[in-house]
């Protein structure tokens, strides 16, 4: 029976890993390292429990509300003596989109504050509703709106009030 549970989350973990790291990196505004660390985390304490996660309705999106909260509770935890950076590696445009584009956006999301951050990649990125990002972040429905509203207003000051630049195809 714990082969059986094994073979099922090593399934799982392999199938969500990559998305799990995508909204990561969108998390920490593009810290690669830190992605990596939340991933493992959170594949970690998914492991810890997946006796009880596999049975839930939603195991993905169980994986993405750890994996958020794991992020909420190192930004809380962080040492004040480290220092985010805006300098990124040169990684290759493996999908034909505009990379300076890329760097633009994940630029404007890291200078928003964490909660604010959390919740435009869990509305946008993750095409989550109010309810259930309010549930991933343990907030209310409220707060999320507000929350959304700000993080998007801060987003058009920063990315410029004339955002058809940025909406070219």
């Amino acid at each position: 029976m714990r082969q059986v549970r094994a073979d099922e989350y090593a399934e799982f973990a392999a199938a969500r890993a990559r998305h799990l790291y995508r909204s990561a990196c969108l998390l920490t505004a593009g810290d690669t390292h830190l992605a990596e660390d939340l991933v493992q985390e959170t594949l970690g304490r998914l492991y810890v429990r997946w006796g009880r996660v596999s049975r839930v309705d939603n195991p993905a999106g169980y994986a993405q509300t750890v994996l958020t909260r794991t992020f909420l509770a190192h930004q809380r935890k962080r040492s004040s003596r480290e220092q985010a950076t805006d300098v990124f590696p040169d990684l290759p445009d493996r999908r034909g989109t505009d990379a300076s584009l890329r760097l633009t956006l994940v630029q404007a999301l890291g200078r928003l504050p964490a909660k604010d951050r959390a919740v435009v990649v869990l509305r946008y990125w993750e095409d989550r509703s109010i309810e259930e990002t309010a549930d991933a972040m343990n907030a209310s429905s409220a707060a999320v709106r507000t929350r959304c509203s700000r993080a998007l207003g801060r987003l058009r000051q920063l990315l410029g009030e004339d955002m058809s630049e940025y909406a070219r195809p």
